[in-house]
């Protein structure tokens, strides 16, 4: 690239013996021609060297030197262009004359430029041949070189741009020399200036500074920050020395080290490979993998213990040496002892308890059975996971637990290969090392909350090999490259739903359901568990008595919590033991000894939760439905209304899900069909508007479970007829009528107890299921199974009208008049 700049030439003090006010405040023309500069910014006084390569500048040059007149020095504030306009050049500038033109080798040309005073260009008036601008003289300012400020400035400058230079390797001999000796006070400012390597822009600051001591201070910022820079730089550099000294002595030690050790016998490598061996001894491995180790451990004989790779293998080894290859604990198979376990830690989850007395009951009989995989689900809080530790207590196992919520990537639980930095076993691997048993009770928590995103491999296919009773023998962990046998483990997986659990791993697991606790067995968790728990947790000792009565506990399940589980129940304990602590504590006295239902509020406030109750009979069209959420049983009102309307329209409200929408529309479909058997006049669809409505619209409500519930409220509103009392009802319907069952059964009935309902009505399919639920949750409930909608209709509905009953004719016959 074309550039007149000086290109880092040494700059020279004019050689001027007269009044500098004379040098700097030389009178011109208005016009003078234009020589454009890159990368350079020629100060007053100063005389540079300039090559020359564009054609305008050349003939700017010949003109003046030809001529004997003055030049105008201009620099580019964009120093890529080779033709600048106005926009690209800086407004001042200084007046130059030309001394010498040099002609060297290679057709090159170089000028010296001496600078005299600075102007202003007003208005460039001429771009070709050469560039001529009309121009204002600036003056400058001179202070008086024996004021003693302008003195100390001046020598502060020059003391910090020597130190510059001797940081700054780049800068030449002559640059210092230069500064040392030249003792023109304005010359040396405007010489630092020239010669110092900034940025142009903060050159030009200098150059339109019209006062010499203003440029002088402006000049001390700008030397003390480029100090601060080069001693930066110079410690950078000579910290980087020092560490490769360092290293270089470190290597030297160690290589000495070496050596005495190789003198005086054994060294820390040949130890760690004894200590390996001598632990290998005590290892149960088969002949493959006794080999592998044996392969594994010569490797490593040969790696230099300097190298990366050492530390790789060794820990392998260390790996392979830690698991507790064909290592088992003996289980308990005490069929009483286990059940008396499982019983004292856990009330109530008879079926799960069943399930692993019947794995003791065959590991008796036959002395080597495959463990079951068990996967538990069921709402959070019912104990799925502390019951693993129960089971493990139970078979006097170890107890393992890993959580797979949020596992992304494969390699979590097959581990990583050993070719990566860093690579280490899968959790199930680990996790043997750590509890140094080959069979122990290990629970996979919340498998169902695997990631689903794939990124780096898919671990829940991972655990298709884990968790398959076929393959898990030979279970290979990538980073352990040898086949592990996992078949002795009792995996028991956890879970609060099954629909994000892929099939092929359902497939492998045996499922059980835990459903949610009832009040009652919330009751005596509390009793037996809980609140010992709790009152040992807040410091108070067996001897201060703190109980709870039934009712008490009662209504905190009831009106202060809404769960399946009993982790907000263990909570609201927690507070009312706190409550107590509190005024132990400052008052020296239990303020509730025995807690009674009208304590709750005192200790804990309003409650957020209300039951609700059975409403009566009174209203057509009102009917009590069951249903089942994640947290319990509930009773449901469904309300039909009717209003006067041409069209018969069907209005469904209550923020109902889709299933239930087609269950209203299968129930008003039946009773339209079955209109003469109701005894309805057929006309009152036509012109009657039909309007069903679920209570707490803000809650969404979904599922088929009551579709008899609304085939009864729309029959009872068209009839006008009472629903028998104390009534409640539950099943799906189908368009012939059919009644189908549906589930949790036994979470219904103990809602609609708590309501004081005395009859439920289901599906003959679900008598089975009544009769698994123990006696005492169904004293006080007499139940009626059905086939089909008519047969609920002549249960549930009764003979007697309500009161003020709608009379259909009359509003007929009224709108005919009309």
């Amino acid at each position: 690239m074309n550039d007149d700049s000086n290109q880092n030439s040494f700059s020279l003090i004019a050689d001027f013996d007269g009044d500098i006010q004379n040098l700097f405040n030389i009178e011109t023309g208005k016009i003078l021609p234009i020589l454009p500069l890159r990368n350079m910014v020629l100060f007053p006084g100063i005389v540079v060297p300039i090559a020359i390569e564009r054609g305008f500048s050349l003939e700017v040059i010949k003109q003046a030197r030809d001529n004997e007149e003055y030049i105008g020095v201009l620099c580019q504030n964009e120093p890529d262009v080779d033709t600048p306009t106005e926009k690209q050049l800086y407004k001042t500038g200084t007046v130059a004359k030309v001394m010498r033109i040099l002609e060297l080798p290679e057709k090159r040309i170089t000028v010296l430029l001496q600078g005299f005073g600075r102007f202003k260009m007003e208005k460039l008036i001429q771009t070709s041949p050469t560039y001529m601008a009309q121009i204002k003289q600036l003056k400058e300012t001179h202070t008086d070189e024996d004021n003693q400020e302008f003195s100390a400035l001046v020598d502060a400058c020059r003391d910090l741009t020597v130190r510059l230079f001797k940081l700054n390797d780049n800068l030449r001999d002559e640059s210092y020399f230069a500064i040392r000796n030249i003792s023109n006070k304005v010359f040396l400012i405007n010489f630092i200036c020239t010669n110092l390597s900034i940025p142009i822009k903060e050159k030009m600051e200098l150059l339109m500074a019209s006062n010499i001591k203003d440029r002088a201070y402006k000049l001390l910022s700008i030397l003390n920050r480029e100090i601060q820079y080069a001693s930066l730089k110079a410690n950078i550099q000579e910290r980087t020395r020092e560490d490769l000294d360092q290293q270089q002595k470190e290597y030297f030690l160690q290589q000495q080290i070496k050596n005495m050790q190789d003198e005086l016998g054994e060294s820390p490598m040949d130890q760690d490979i004894h200590n390996l061996e001598e632990k290998a001894k005590t290892k149960k491995w088969n002949e493959e993998t006794r080999k592998a180790f044996e392969k594994e451990l010569d490797k490593l004989a040969r790696i230099n213990p300097q190298s990366p790779d050492y530390n790789v293998q060794q820990n392998y080894l260390q790996t392979m040496i830690s698991l507790p290859w064909n290592e088992f604990t003996t289980d308990n198979i005490d069929i009483k002892n286990a059940e008396r376990t499982l019983n004292s830690d856990h009330y109530g989850l008879e079926k799960v308890k069943e399930r692993i007395l019947e794995h003791l009951a065959v590991l008796k009989l036959r002395g080597d059975f495959k463990s079951p995989i068990i996967c538990l689900y069921g709402p959070p809080g019912i104990g799925k996971t502390s019951l693993g530790k129960s089971i493990a207590k139970a078979l006097k196992r170890k107890y393992v637990r890993v959580s797979l919520g949020g596992v992304h990537d494969e390699a979590e639980i097959r581990g990583h290969r050993r070719t990566y930095i860093g690579a280490m076993p899968g959790r199930i691997i680990q996790s043997l090392i750590k509890c140094g048993s080959s069979n122990p009770v290990f629970v996979l928590d919340e498998i169902d909350k695997i990631s689903r995103e794939n990124i780096n491999g898919d671990p829940a296919s991972a655990l298709l090999e884990v968790l398959d009773p076929e393959q898990n023998v030979a279970f290979h962990d990538n980073f352990l490259d040898l086949d592990y046998d996992l078949s002795k483990i009792l995996f028991i997986a956890t879970a609060n739903t099954l629909s994000t659990i892929p099939t092929p791993l359902l497939d492998r697991m045996e499922l059980i359901e835990m459903s949610g606790y009832i009040t009652e067995e919330k009751i005596e968790i509390a009793k037996r568990h809980l609140i010992p728990k709790e009152k040992e947790a807040t410091g108070f000792t067996k001897q201060q008595k703190i109980s709870f009565t039934k009712p008490a506990l009662e209504r905190l399940i009831e009106q202060y919590t809404r769960e399946s589980g009993v982790r907000q129940l263990e909570k609201r304990i927690n507070e009312i033991f706190r409550k107590e602590a509190f005024t132990y504590v400052k008052e020296n006295t239990i303020p509730y000894p025995s807690i009674k239902p009208e304590h709750i509020p005192m200790l804990l406030k309003k409650p957020p939760f209300n039951r609700d109750k059975y409403q009566g009979n009174d209203y057509a069209g009102v009917v009590t439905g069951l249903a089942w959420t994640s947290v319990g049983g509930e009773i449901l009102f469904i309300e039909t209304s009717l209003s006067q309307g041409k069209a018969g329209k069907l209005t469904l409200t209550g923020n109902l899900g889709d299933v239930m929408k087609e269950s209203a529309v299968l129930a008003l479909e039946y009773i339209k069909a079955h209109a003469e058997t109701l005894g309805i006049d057929y006309k009152v669809f036509d012109n009657w508007n039909i309007h069903i409505h679920v209570p707490e619209g803000a809650v969404p409500k979904d599922g088929p479970s009551a579709g008899i519930t609304i085939a009864t409220s729309i029959a009872s509103a068209l009839t006008q007829r009472k629903v028998l009392s104390g009534v409640a009802m539950t099943g799906e319907i189908t368009l012939r009528g059919k009644v189908l069952p549906v589930g949790g059964i036994k979470e219904k009935i103990l809602a609609a107890k708590r309501a004081g309902i005395t009859m439920i009505i289901l599906s003959n399919e679900n008598q089975k299921d009544i009769e698994e639920i123990p006696e005492i949750y169904l004293r006080g409930v007499t139940f009626r199974y059905v086939e089909n909608v008519q047969d609920v209709l002549n249960i549930a509905l009764t003979q007697e009208k309500v009161e003020n009953p709608i009379n259909f004719e009359v509003k007929e016959e009224s709108k005919g008049e009309k």
